[in-house]
């Protein structure tokens, strides 16, 4: 019906604004990318960084820096402070070399080592009939995959059956602070009852019948981080159970041939999965840096890669410097800013609420520290300490004192 004369028109509707796409959510793996560097294929984090991980759980900066696949090696090289440790090329080709003999001829001489250790009340595996499994798929996902499914195979192939596998560098994937992590062991091996047990392969010698203590220890810590991985996978694997105790293998004596030794690393899981429980989630840490923040070696300079890494926070101890490469960049940092960090976690613990050298000091001298109390039991101790030292060096001799000094 139309209007009638004079009537008015009626009001046209305001055009409706442009819609404006929201932004898609950044997955963590695309941050970590972009943390990394576009272009950079991540650093594998491995069962030996991982335990030393364990080892420091509140150092955000490692957590951070291995969880976003940075090469700690090159971005030390890159700041002015590179790790002055590592395995020697040799020592690397040694330790392969000892690794294809012990795996040779389908794994016999490992198998026979590891029966006579730990294969009690099992059949003795016969050369030629152990099964070892392809392992090969594309990416580590696919990798760590078809690692499960071989677990599950050959757990269900060992029911009723005398039937040993070997899986040759299994990888095992591990979450950690949210993110996860790919773990190669030397070797797995399920018996017939169904356990699994992880084998390590080390090129240091067995003098009779014993190893380097220091050594044992690192690799107990190594090997406790694959039986956690291990036990990830077993979780789901009906009738599978995971061995607490791992078979060592190293050279004997200062020869070639291998001999083998059992390591309990039970204590070592417990505190590794205790500590790795501990550590604050990756995203958690990645949220908190400055817009803009890159590790890229390629793209930044030594002064961005600087102001990156101190973004996040660490926490450096002296046991760093024999496990992570970044550790006399913290120390650096540490001794310039007077942290008492440097001086151990020991010292540290000790000095309470006094966080520099100069507050100790000064706290020593009956000076006073900002939010510490004179009655503080550790600023009491600390003056009663340099009143024991004036004592003492009042009752020597001048020139003995002025010798000391």
């Amino acid at each position: 019906m139309s209007d009638s004369p004079g009537s008015a028109p009626a009001p046209t509707a305001a055009p409706a604004p442009p819609a404006v796409a929201e932004p898609r959510p950044t997955t963590l793996r695309q941050r970590l990318a972009e943390l990394r560097g576009p272009d950079v294929a991540p650093h594998p984090l491995d069962a030996r960084a991982l335990a030393a991980l364990a080892a420091n759980p509140g150092c955000g900066r490692r957590a951070l820096l291995d969880g976003a696949g940075v090469d700690k090696t090159a971005l030390a090289a890159a700041l002015g402070s590179p790790a002055p440790f590592g395995q020697s090329q040799f020592a690397f080709m040694r330790g392969n070399a000892f690794e294809a003999r012990v795996k040779a001829d389908g794994g016999t001489e490992l198998m026979r080592l590891l029966h006579e250790r730990m294969g009690a009340g099992s059949p003795q595996p016969v050369p030629g009939e152990v099964r070892v499994p392809d392992l090969s798929a594309a990416g580590p996902e696919g990798r760590a995959a078809r690692t499960a499914l071989a677990l599950r195979e050959a757990t269900g192939a060992t029911a009723g059956a005398a039937a040993w596998t070997l899986l040759v560098h299994p990888l095992l994937a591990l979450e950690v602070a949210g993110s996860p992590a790919y773990l190669e062991p030397d070797a797995v091996v399920v018996h017939p009852d169904g356990r699994w047990t992880v084998v390590e392969i080390k090129s240091f010698p067995m003098i009779d019948s014993s190893a380097d203590a220091s050594k044992v220890g690192a690799a107990a810590r190594q090997a406790a981080v694959y039986v956690l991985a291990l036990e990830r996978v077993a979780d789901r694997v009906t009738g599978a159970r995971v061995d607490h105790s791992v078979l060592l293998v190293c050279p004997r004596d200062f020869s070639n041939l291998p001999t083998a030794s059992v390591v309990d690393v039970r204590k070592q899981r417990s505190v590794t999965r205790r500590q790795l429980t501990r550590l604050t989630r990756i995203e958690d840490i990645a949220a908190t840096l400055p817009e803009g923040t890159s590790f890229d070696l390629e793209r930044c300079s030594p002064a961005e890669l600087t102001a990156a890494v101190d973004a996040v926070t660490a926490a450096y101890a002296p046991e760093c410097l024999a496990a992570c490469e970044l550790a006399f960049h913290c120390r650096g940092r540490a001794r310039s800013a007077g942290a008492v960090e440097a001086l151990g976690r020991g010292v540290r613990g000790e000095l309470g609420g006094l966080t520099t050298v100069g507050a100790v000091l000064a706290a020593a001298r009956g000076g006073t520290a900002p939010g510490i109390a004179d009655d503080d039991p550790t600023v009491v101790a600390l003056r009663r300490a340099a009143a024991l030292r004036v004592e003492a060096l009042e009752s020597v001799p001048e020139g003995v004192v002025a010798g000391c000094r």
